[in-house]
């Protein structure tokens, strides 16, 4: 197999690469049973933005970082969007939390309570205030509404109330914005999920409008599915929106993305570059407006090279699937030759990249090596002394909010 080069288009198209990270991965956080506390683990939106200026400055693609909404508010918004920018980094989607509040019991959206319903909704639009203060782009919403019993609550009506809410939130959004609708086949509910897969999200999108897209986590399917197939398809609808990248190994396991199944982060990949180089114009302005999320739960990993190791596996994927022999596989394909399109797609999933991301980072002037950079670096190190170790994760932690 001849070694990858660094082509100008290659170059350039690396370059171009972004994958935003999620403020809520640098803090504490833990699975139902425990939150493992970790020294220097971030303790309110500033730390987070700090820890994410380490990333961001060790692998030169993850300039953006998501906010969660209350975790992450702050009284002044162009205080935060200033201290972003003071460190390489922009504010990017923000997520709203309309599941811990002691009101959604039964559910936010398509509760039965009216007035619950209206809680949720008013806090999804104050949501949209805080992206018009931010200039973030994506209003991601992720909804643990569902019932646990048959006969709980009619499905139809639940049904309404989500398609209501959702066109309410939509036509208040500014021109040039979108809402990325998530979906999940289970938990926390255990007998039906209101949106419970990727048909039902694009079903309520193709009826509230067009800045309705739907967002693909990778944890939230069965075992077996084919994520892959379900992004070419929404892609070639012109309603993919964006990504929540994390790895399961049973269910929504948060693990970092590409390290349970590689191959198949390289083959969504590989989906996302064809539609991109596609002559289909929808399709391939679908492909190149596409939100690309972190979303994982790092429960015993430090948080900082947790985040580093989740980027730069994204970046492997996307370096292989742009070395993918089109022509041959296309040859392949019209000839019906499966084995020989199954090797070209292997071809180019078996190239080891890392030489190539090498020598693009010193292209880039980074450190070939961003890994041990940062552990010699001592960045982690010194914000454990400086930080210490806070008991206690997720929800809303102990907010820091004036800075000098």
């Amino acid at each position: 197999m001849t070694p990858a080069r660094l082509t100008p288009d290659l170059l350039q198209a690396l370059k171009s690469q972004r994958i935003e990270t999620p403020s809520w991965g640098y803090g504490n956080s833990g699975t139902r049973f425990k939150t493992f506390a970790a020294p220097g683990a971030a303790r309110d939106i500033w730390e987070k933005l700090d820890d994410a200026a380490e990333v961001q400055r060790l692998t030169g693609i993850a300039p953006g970082v998501a906010l969660h909404i209350p975790w992450d508010e702050v009284e002044d918004y162009g205080e935060l969007v200033r201290y972003a920018a003071q460190r390489g980094l922009t504010l990017g989607a923000i997520n709203p939390n309309v599941f811990q509040d002691e009101a959604y019991r039964l559910g936010s959206v398509t509760n039965p309570d009216e007035a619950v319903r209206e809680q949720a909704i008013a806090h999804l639009l104050d949501c949209v205030e805080v992206m018009k203060k931010t200039g973030s782009r994506d209003l991601s919403l992720w909804f643990a509404d569902g019932t646990n019993y048959a006969g709980q609550d009619d499905l139809r009506a639940r049904k309404h109330r989500m398609r209501a809410a959702l066109k309410r939130v939509h036509d208040a959004l500014p021109e040039g914005t979108r809402m990325l609708i998530e979906y999940k086949l289970f938990e926390p509910a255990f007998y039906a999920t209101d949106l419970f897969d990727w048909g039902a999200s694009y079903a309520h999108c193709l009826a509230i409008g067009d800045k309705a897209q739907v967002l693909v986590d990778l944890g939230h399917h069965a075992q077996g599915v084919n994520i892959e197939q379900i992004v070419s398809f929404l892609l070639d609808e012109g309603r993919l929106g964006g990504f929540h990248f994390n790895a399961r190994r049973y269910g929504d396991d948060d693990l970092i993305v590409g390290t349970s199944n590689p191959f198949e982060l390289f083959c969504i990949y590989a989906e996302l570059v064809f539609a991109a180089q596609s002559a289909d114009d929808l399709t391939c302005r679908t492909a190149q407006n596409l939100a690309y999320m972190i979303d994982q739960s790092h429960n015993i990993e430090p948080k900082v090279e947790a985040m580093l190791q989740s980027v730069l596996n994204c970046q492997e994927a996307y370096a292989k699937a742009l070395l993918i022999d089109r022509d041959l596989l296309k040859e392949a394909q019209g000839q019906g030759d499966v084995l020989a399109a199954h090797r070209v797609m292997m071809d180019a999933f078996k190239t080891d990249v890392r030489p190539l991301l090498m020598e693009l980072r010193a292209e880039m002037g980074l450190n070939p090596e961003p890994i041990q950079a940062h552990r010699a670096g001592g960045y982690q190190e010194k914000v454990a002394r400086e930080r210490g170790i806070q008991t206690g994760g997720g929800g809303y932690p102990v907010k820091e909010q004036v800075r000098s």
